[in-house]
């Protein structure tokens, strides 16, 4: 993949003093295009070896941020990729179906809100006949609401939106799989340093992500005997769209800062964990493992 020197230095370019971004602000779940400075995905820097050479990869969320550089790496790496997203996201979907098929590879493009259970397990079986069967699964649709200050300010419409994202779609998502699934096959959840180290105003967000955690190990032991890998990625303060759409602007400034590298991540930084979780060679004995990419937040 690409020298790790080129993702760090541009993210060590992009931070302010304080290892922050520019005050801004959008409406959920946000946009790439409106986001400055731009994040980097690896569109430039990561170069793939065939580690995934030929599998099948539904990525939830895949239109940006995380999602959209651990779809550019699968399909570097010889994946071919299906990616789910909202409706409203399509602008950063068709970006990210160009990068996959820049690379060879193909891209499918799946719009729905995986909060509504029958359009979430239609995402997984569209993606598995469009994508002629399924491989890897990385349930990584997310939603955060930090625009208040812990628990009593909590809503209802919110709390249902991140739980129903966030945990149900992961359930959804991962018992429709199984049909899918098998030998060497894997399930890839992405949770946050938020379950260790939890934040007032994401008290529900962190919930489900230590949730998520623990269904990882849980589903890791059921899944075992069918020869299908279950791990989790937790990463850090990384700079994607749902930053600016859900934080207070001015909290923007020192996003990130207070990691041990003193700045915030480029969802770049986190494809290479995904890669290492899909790969049926690199990771075949690899399973029920959380995978930190925190700039050195501790996750235990």
């Amino acid at each position: 993949m690409g020298t790790t020197s080129d993702i760090a230095d541009n993210a060590q370019q992009m931070v302010n003093d304080s290892g922050g971004f520019p005050a801004q602000e959008q409406e959920p779940p946000g946009l790439t295009s409106r986001m400055d400075p731009q994040p980097d995905h690896g569109e430039h820097s990561y170069r793939g070896s065939g580690r995934l050479e030929g599998l099948k990869a539904l990525i939830t969320g895949g239109d940006s941020g995380i999602g959209r550089a651990a779809a550019i790496a699968f399909a570097r790496e010889g994946a071919d990729v299906a990616i789910s997203y909202l409706p409203v996201e399509q602008p950063d979907a068709e970006e990210t179906a160009g990068w996959i098929e820049k690379a060879g590879r193909r891209a499918v493009l799946l719009p729905a809100d995986l909060r509504d259970e029958a359009q979430c397990r239609k995402v997984v079986r569209d993606a598995a006949d469009q994508l002629g069967g399924l491989d890897v699964l990385v349930n990584n649709a997310a939603y955060q609401h930090a625009r208040g200050d812990g628990l009593e300010t909590i809503d209802s419409e919110n709390l249902d939106r991140v739980m129903k994202t966030n945990l149900y779609a992961t359930i959804w998502a991962s018992q429709e799989a199984l049909q899918f699934l098998g030998r060497g096959s894997s399930i890839i959840n992405t949770t946050s340093i938020q379950a260790y180290q939890p934040a007032p105003p994401l008290v529900d967000y962190a919930a489900t992500k230590a949730a998520l955690n623990n269904l990882t190990v849980n589903l890791a032991n059921e899944l075992g005997e069918r020869g299908i890998r279950v791990n989790a990625v937790a990463p850090g303060p990384i700079w994607t769209p749902l930053q600016p759409a859900t934080q207070e602007p001015d909290k923007l400034e020192q996003f990130g800062g207070d990691t041990p590298l003193g700045r915030a991540g480029q969802p770049g930084e986190c494809a290479g964990a995904y890669v290492f979780l899909a790969s049926p060679s690199d990771a075949s004995f690899v399973s029920g493992t959380v995978l930190g990419v925190t700039g050195g937040k501790p996750i235990f």
